[in-house]
């Protein structure tokens, strides 16, 4: 049966006993969860794929040398994306031969968000074409686009926080990185599910309810009515941004989210995060059991055209 090692065909190697062992003292992969790095944890990695986390966003600063920095403080020695993401992701693969977990079967989700106080668009799209660069030293791990056509790969990389990203990134015939959207991006031509394959919001853009009482029939519904229209469209779901609260309030909404089929659940707490997870597993996200070696061409989407189950593969 066909896995997510075809992507990496012809490695070897290179990733060591110690990435071996890494790799088995793993927990299972949790598809749905996805860990939000703060900027205080110095290598986020090692303790998002021990958790079996299958995603995680980074914020990252442009520095000297053509290099990007864990941010969104100013650039420290060491703390470079390549050298703490990128670098160990493509050892661990290796060593797994062509996975990051012995179940894995949909790419690790790297939202790369491009932070700091500098917003200049120029001084951002600088600090991308830093990011294409890096990502094409890395490219048998990633999942591409080439003329439309998606290959999926052990890892996805999305570009958020950055000016204009979307146009930079819809000019290259060629690429490695996809934009991220919002629900406001559903149906849309100039963000087909090639250039935008995941709506991602935080929770508190459209809901107010956190966890403490029963959630109102209202926002239930319009919660399942956005994560159907977007599965509809082509696209996965990424919610982020829940309000703080106990952990019994926590856990209530990840347990909405997970009922209504939500893809991707980001937060900061990893830990109660994973465990909730472990116990109440998200049927809407659960891996497929390959990932397709055939590359699918999309189309752009017509407005509220209906879709044909299984046109979206995991990207």
């Amino acid at each position: 049966m066909a896995t997510i090692a075809g992507s990496l065909a012809g490695l070897a190697g290179a990733g060591g006993a110690v990435s071996v062992a890494v790799l088995r003292r793993s927990r299972p992969c949790l598809a749905a969860g996805h860990a939000l790095v703060s900027s205080t944890i110095a290598d986020p990695l090692p303790r998002v794929l021990r958790l079996g986390l299958t995603g995680m966003t980074v914020p990252v600063v442009a520095g000297p040398h053509g290099e990007l920095f864990l941010g969104p403080g100013g650039p420290e020695p060491g703390r470079t994306l390549r050298r703490l993401v990128l670098a160990p992701l493509f050892t661990r693969a290796q060593a797994g031969g062509g996975r990051l977990w012995r179940d894995q079967a949909a790419p690790f989700r790297l939202v790369i968000e491009f932070a700091g106080a500098n917003r200049d668009p120029e001084a951002l799209l600088r600090a991308y074409r830093m990011l294409d660069r890096q990502l094409r030293d890395h490219a048998a791990l990633l999942s591409r686009c080439h003329d439309g056509v998606l290959t999926p790969g052990v890892v996805t990389v999305t570009v958020s926080g950055i000016v204009d990203a979307r146009e930079l990134l819809a000019a290259q015939s060629d690429r490695y990185a996809f934009a991220d959207g919002t629900f406001d991006d559903l149906g849309s031509r100039s963000a087909p599910p090639s250039l935008v394959p995941v709506v991602s919001e935080p929770w508190t853009r459209r809901f107010g309810w956190d966890g403490c009482e029963p959630i109102a029939a209202e926002e239930r519904h319009q919660l399942h009515a956005l994560v159907r229209a977007a599965h509809e469209d082509g696209r996965k779901v990424r919610i982020s941004g829940l309000p703080d609260g106990t952990k019994r309030a926590r856990a209530a909404i990840w347990a909405e989210l997970g009922a209504a089929g939500v893809d991707v659940i980001a937060d900061t707490d990893h830990t109660g995060l994973a465990k909730h997870l472990r116990r109440h597993p998200v049927t809407g996200a659960t891996p497929l059991p390959h990932l397709p070696t055939r590359a699918v061409r999309r189309t752009a989407p017509r407005p509220n055209a209906p879709r044909t189950a299984g046109r979206h593969e995991p990207v």
